[in-house]
């Protein structure tokens, strides 16, 4: 698989999950397919199978109001693709939220996705208080 058919399958997960096309996204996704989120978020764990995305987002796009993603690049090599976004919340008073997702591939699949935060706080704060919004 070369670099630019990686790099187009990771802007196809976001176009896809963006607009709500899981079946599509879970297409290009191992069986065996893994997400960890960090100790310390308010999704911390692991999401393991096909349909991980699919509950994860609802979780975490259920609960955020992310106005925007904000592309800021992407790289690859080897099995990898590492993308930069920030997310912007519908809140302009809250700081967004900068990180890199490290896409590891096998063959011509994503098998594991993990979320590498710059700093943890602007999630926190923006769970709790979109949480609180919503009491």
């Amino acid at each position: 698989m070369t670099d630019d058919e990686k790099l187009a399958i990771v802007a196809t997960l976001y176009a896809s999950t963006g607009a709500g096309d899981f079946d599509t996204a879970e297409g290009l996704l191992t069986d065996d397919f893994f997400i960890i989120e960090a100790e310390g978020l308010p999704m911390a764990g692991e999401y393991r199978g096909k349909t991980a995305l699919r509950g994860l987002y609802a979780h975490v796009f259920g609960t955020l109001k992310v106005a925007d993603l904000e592309p800021e690049g992407m790289s690859v090599g080897g099995d990898y693709v590492v993308n930069l976004i920030s997310f912007r919340f519908e809140n302009p008073d809250l700081a967004s939220a900068q990180l890199a997702e490290v896409f590891r591939f096998r063959g011509d699949k994503v098998c594991e996705i993990r979320p590498y935060y710059f700093d943890p706080k602007p999630i926190v704060d923006a769970w709790a208080y979109y949480s609180n919004a919503a009491d």
